[in-house]
């Protein structure tokens, strides 16, 4: 579906964009880094516990990659906003937990050794929220019909 308004414009470019962001960032836990690391950098949160921080490391990184594309591509794009948005519910919790019991660790973001600096985390995900619901405001109103184009327009 071809956008129609100047806020259906922008919404494509930022939702390519932010898709094109969570593939980067899956795919870096998947192929650059490993997930036999990013399971390392999940079970230093101490959330969760053996197996399930394997479930969760080999299973967020393919949902960050499909919901990315998804968005990106624009298939399904009502579930992959939901989807990145209860990912970054997620990470967010995961990011407060760690902020909250002190502990001095890599976000496990993308493959690297950077400790979490938790105030630029809280504007990431700020912008994440921000930007996912007004993807999914935009994705939730009619398109223009022809007729009402030409009106508005008269």
């Amino acid at each position: 579906m071809k956008p129609r308004t100047p806020e259906g414009v922008c919404a494509l470019v930022a939702r390519v964009l932010l898709g094109c962001w969570f593939v980067f960032s899956g795919g870096m836990k998947i192929f650059g880094s490993g997930l036999e690391r990013f399971t390392r950098d999940v079970a230093n949160y101490r959330i969760v516990a053996p197996p399930l921080d394997a479930i969760a490391a080999f299973s967020v990184p393919w949902l960050e990659l499909v919901a990315g594309l998804c968005l990106m591509l624009g298939f399904l794009r009502r579930g992959a906003i939901l989807t990145l948005a209860a990912l970054v519910c997620v990470f967010a919790f995961s990011i407060g937990w760690a902020w909250f019991h002190q502990l001095d660790i890599s976000c496990g973001c993308h493959g690297g050794d950077a400790k979490i600096r938790y105030w630029s985390k809280v504007f990431e995900f700020a912008g994440y929220f921000i930007l996912l619901g007004w993807f999914w405001r935009v994705e939730g109103q009619p398109a223009p019909a022809d007729g009402e184009k030409m009106q508005n327009l008269a």
